[in-house]
């Protein structure tokens, strides 16, 4: 209890003698330095096309690779699954294009992200590879699934795939009060990031406007145009890796939030039911799983991965 209410007072005192450029930072800081304390390394590689994808590798066993959502980085994601996971899997985990440090000279869309993990997995020289994906690492995870001779095991969390039709859209618009998804997910300021946090999460997080204002411009303010443009083209993306036979989909495993008010638990009881994968349901858990409930998510990944 000491040792709690110690955290909350240094806490506290980061926040009123801070700016919050000094608080965010010291965020992305701690949480790299865990990383490679664990035996994490950070790497970047040229992409083909132009560019560069950032990521992190540490563990060792069976390839496990770990793809973050939109708007995040695989450390601010997946940081306490790397480490749990990483005790018994080759953990690679890396930033998305236009996200975090990783971009590509190819045009923004859902086939260019999955090309870029394919190039990856092609330069660590991986065989079969197990992979886990939340929300938009969802759409990505499925549509490497299309490829099943290169999946051993899949798991989606919170990610719609190619059901995800215009109604849904258009439900998802209302409740948020927006008038398009690519003013949820693309903040233009930290009033926005506030918004966007309030519908990820479970319960409303308190966030003075300026490290709102910082997080934002941390994480939100780079490669706009082509993020936008991810949000637009998802669509045709989705329409296209819906023509593959679900048949013929690598074994899968689904986890949800009951309260996820981006991507409703009926989503994902309807993709459940599409590709004939087991679904579990996570009570008091919103959209962002892994942040919420990160060894839970870690302890089921893991079971599933290495369950016969």
């Amino acid at each position: 209890m000491k040792r709690i209410l110690h955290y909350f007072i240094l806490l506290l005192t980061l926040l009123f003698v801070t700016t919050g450029c000094e608080v965010v930072r010291w965020k992305t800081e701690h949480d790299q330095s865990s990383l490679k304390k664990e035996g994490f390394s950070k790497h970047q590689m040229t992409l083909t096309e132009g560019g560069q994808l950032t990521y992190w590798e540490g563990g060792q066993g069976q390839p496990l690779l770990l793809l973050h959502g939109f708007g995040g980085t695989a450390a601010a994601t997946w940081k306490a699954e790397m480490i749990q996971l990483s005790k018994k899997y080759h953990v690679i985990a890396p930033d998305l294009l236009w996200f975090g440090e990783s971009y590509s000279d190819n045009s923004a869309q859902l086939a260019t992200q999955t090309n870029a993990i394919w190039q990856l997995v092609d330069k660590l020289k991986l065989n079969k590879i197990d992979v886990a994906g939340i929300s938009y690492g969802g759409f990505i995870t499925y549509d490497m699934m299309l490829t099943p001779e290169r999946i051993n095991k899949a798991v989606i969390i919170a990610s719609p795939g190619p059901l995800f039709n215009d109604q849904d859209l258009n439900d998802l618009i209302k409740r948020a009060g927006i008038q398009s998804p690519e003013e949820l997910f693309v903040p233009n300021n930290g009033d926005d990031v506030k918004r966007l946090y309030d519908n990820v999460f479970i319960s409303k997080k308190i966030i003075p406007d300026f490290i709102a204002n910082q997080i934002y411009l941390d994480y939100f303010s780079q490669w706009k145009p082509q993020r936008t443009q991810l949000i637009k083209t998802l669509p045709n993306d989705r329409d296209r890796i819906q023509q593959y036979d679900p048949k013929k989909l690598p074994q899968t495993l689904l986890i949800w939030g009951e309260n996820d008010q981006i991507f409703p638990l009926k989503s994902g009881i309807k993709l459940s039911q599409y590709i004939q994968a087991p679904i579990v349901v996570l009570p008091k858990t919103a959209h962002g799983i892994t942040n919420e409930q990160p060894a839970i998510t870690a302890n089921l990944i893991d079971n599933f991965l290495s369950t016969q």
